[in-house]
């Protein structure tokens, strides 16, 4: 190898954490200019745009409440793809799993409404999980014995639970007052918020199993496993690892994290089920877990920033007269920031 190959400068140093923060920033500088070389091709001005947003979300304790309070489905569906990730699964299933979550908690919190909080609560959350897992089976089950590909099946299996829940209910559960969505949970079934803001229990949910994550990937024998699997399939499965089990265990407990962001969806956002409440949330999910690389640190990073600018997005509305769309296109240009991979974010091996 030349001298000035082995000699290229890189954006990288000994501590892997302190890179992968430099890592991030630059992608999200990066797309920020490029969204304000837009604004300012359109005749607006960026540089008001991003004061705007960040004055609405940053600058007052509500806006931070509420940035908070947009994080707690971002932080699960983002993690719901990142753990199937590991055993080289892609799980774009992210949207179906939060409805069928939300379905199974409604059930519990309409069935069970007389139940005390501490019964009701847990049940609703078990019950979410338990939707969103089995949703995830069945891509899982037969991606293990070879049948399907996981990206198709999930993918397609978006547009159905979306049915499912719209013909439970206007079946069943619509509300004597409105078809579109269900009666109000009882205060029993709402979970609890923080210091007078909108931030609920969810948030605390996503930051443990967010946590759990990292541990379980860094310091347990299945997250060794599990990267194993990614790693190279068949020659952890010739090294005895059961990689079916594997493959059908991780994608239901993927789902069953997506169930849990549903539920917190109607149990601590909404108070109800409504046709039509998750709005993507699955696929933003799968959009940051793309952005941070799945890397737990990263998922939060990103998530923060997703939820600053969505948050602060209906403002432009109002000061620079700029639909809300803008903000999905200020968020596919940081997918395509990071699926280009500059050399300039990893650095050039030697």
């Amino acid at each position: 190898m030349s001298q000035t190959a082995k000699t290229f400068p890189r954006v990288s140093l000994s501590n892997p954490l302190v890179n992968n923060l430099i890592r991030y920033l630059l992608m999200i500088l990066l797309a920020l200019l490029l969204f304000g070389i837009i604004l300012l091709v359109t005749g607006k001005d960026p540089i008001q745009s991003y004061r705007d947003i960040f004055s609405a979300t940053l600058g007052s304790t509500y806006g931070f409440s509420e940035v908070l309070l947009a994080m707690i489905p971002m932080l699960l569906t983002a993690l719901a793809v990142a753990l199937p990730a590991r055993v080289g699964l892609i799980n774009v299933g992210g949207e179906g799993q939060v409805y069928i979550g939300a379905a199974f908690a409604t059930w519990g919190a309409l069935a069970f409404q007389n139940k005390p909080a501490w019964i009701l609560l847990p049940l609703m959350t078990l019950l979410g999980m338990i939707g969103g897992a089995l949703w995830a089976f069945v891509p899982g089950y037969l991606k293990s014995i070879g049948l399907v590909n996981e990206t198709i099946a999930t993918l397609l299996m978006n547009s159905i639970a979306p049915k499912i829940v719209g013909f439970l209910i206007f079946g069943f559960w619509h509300s004597p007052m409105d078809t579109v969505k269900t009666d109000n949970f009882v205060s029993a079934a709402r979970l609890p918020t923080f210091f007078d803001t909108r931030v609920h229990l969810g948030f605390v949910f996503a930051l443990v199993l967010l946590a759990l994550f990292w541990f379980i990937m860094k310091y347990t024998r299945w997250g060794l496993e599990m990267r194993a699997i990614g790693g190279n399939a068949q020659a952890a499965r010739r090294n005895g690892i059961p990689l079916k089990g594997y493959l059908v265990t991780v994608m239901c407990i993927g789902g069953a994290i997506a169930g849990l962001a549903g539920m917190a969806q109607v149990s601590g956002f909404y108070g109800v089920l409504l046709l039509n409440f998750s709005m993507g949330l699955g696929f933003m999910g799968f959009l940051i877990c793309w952005l941070a690389g799945g890397d737990p640190i990263g998922i939060f990073l990103m998530s923060f920033v997703v939820a600053v600018i969505t948050t602060g997005g209906n403002l432009l509305q109002l000061t620079q007269g700029l639909p809300y769309a803008v903000i999905n296109i200020l968020l596919a240009l940081a997918l395509f920031v990071v699926l280009a991979s500059p050399r300039f974010f990893e650095g050039k091996k030697a």
